[in-house]
């Protein structure tokens, strides 16, 4: 991977929020150069790139055929995710995908065993394990003691929803698989999973594919013996927004509302403060670079990614089954 020359050629998939924080990174990284973007629509990369620096296309595979490319990087709707890093991997570019990989597990083991067949980089990005929450957690997380429970709860309103991919069954897929960094960050934190159990509610949208709202919670069981809770939930049923993060140990506590946390060790109390959020994408990016051109280490890999996806997908199965998942050793 080392042998690439600079700057990278690079192809972005994708004009929404995930592609547009990867334009804004790659503008300040000499060692990039954006070459072509995709969308299903030429006005939205006019959006994204409205002084033309790169070639627009409105079909991603139209996209993936374009030279010079190295790299492209797949930032649209969850569902086509999968379909496009196989056919980029096929093509033989390096990818970088938004996560999910995919929504079915089977074909994101398929993609890491390709990537390693093709040579090439496959790398979903989880930016969750760069921001300050995580690196604060993992630093005083040694002050607990043996991890006991952990809750993570997300609460995101919208109102109205408007009938896009993200409120969408089959394109945004169940959501815990599609906001899979939260059971990513607890698996990187607490290793691996051995059961599931996960209720889920949807306000659907009559004689549609749409809803307005859903709200997920899972209880995991950690081998290592830890209990955690996750839940999820966004759009109408909402009122007010929530991020919290607790963590308790036979020797102390973490708790976390917001940007705000609280070491809690006995009658001592310490606060916390998280940096900003601001500045991710542009760690992620460098990462990847590193990796193509020296081939430094990634701070998280494809493999790790599909065990958390499998995590999500015993979710999904309770949630429809009724019932707890028991996952196999497989890591």
């Amino acid at each position: 991977m080392s042998t690439l020359l600079s700057p990278l050629k690079i192809g972005i998939i994708g004009t929404g929020y995930a592609a547009q924080k990867r334009w804004r990174s790659l503008q300040t990284t000499p060692a990039t150069q954006v070459v072509a973007i995709a969308s299903h629509s030429l006005d939205r990369c006019l959006t994204l790139d409205p002084h033309h620096q790169a070639a627009h296309y409105d079909q991603w595979s139209a996209l993936l055929q374009h030279r010079p490319l190295d790299l492209v990087i797949i930032a649209n709707a969850n569902h086509l995710h999968g379909i496009i890093a196989h056919a980029a991997l096929t093509t033989g570019l390096h990818v970088v995908c938004e996560y999910p990989l995919a929504l079915d597990i089977q074909l994101a083991r398929e993609l890491v065993a390709l990537a390693q067949t093709q040579q090439r980089l496959l790398h979903v990005e989880h930016i969750e394990l760069l921001g300050s929450l995580h690196q604060t957690v993992r630093q005083h997380l040694p002050s607990l003691g043996r991890p006991i429970y952990a809750q993570y709860t997300t609460l995101s309103p919208k109102q109205p929803v408007s009938r896009r991919w993200n409120y969408h069954h089959q394109e945004f897929g169940f959501p815990l698989m599609a906001a899979l960094s939260r059971l990513n960050r607890f698996v990187d934190l607490f290793g691996e999973v051995a059961q599931v159990s996960c209720q889920a509610q949807f306000a659907d949208i009559p004689d549609t594919p749409y809803y307005r709202a859903c709200l997920c919670s899972a209880q995991l069981r950690f081998r290592q013996g830890l209990i955690a809770t996750i839940t999820y939930g966004k759009g109408e049923w909402f009122s007010g927004s929530e991020r919290s993060l607790i963590i308790h140990g036979d020797r102390g506590s973490l708790s976390f509302q917001g940007n705000q946390g609280i070491l809690t060790q006995g009658e001592q109390q310490t606060p916390l403060t998280l940096g900003s959020r601001r500045g991710v994408f542009a760690k992620d990016l460098q990462y990847i670079v590193d990796h193509l051109k020296a081939d430094a280490p990634l701070y998280t890999t494809a493999a790790a990614s599909c065990f958390a996806l499998e995590v999500a997908q015993a979710a999904s199965d309770s949630a429809r089954l009724g019932k707890t998942i028991q996952l196999s050793r497989n890591r």
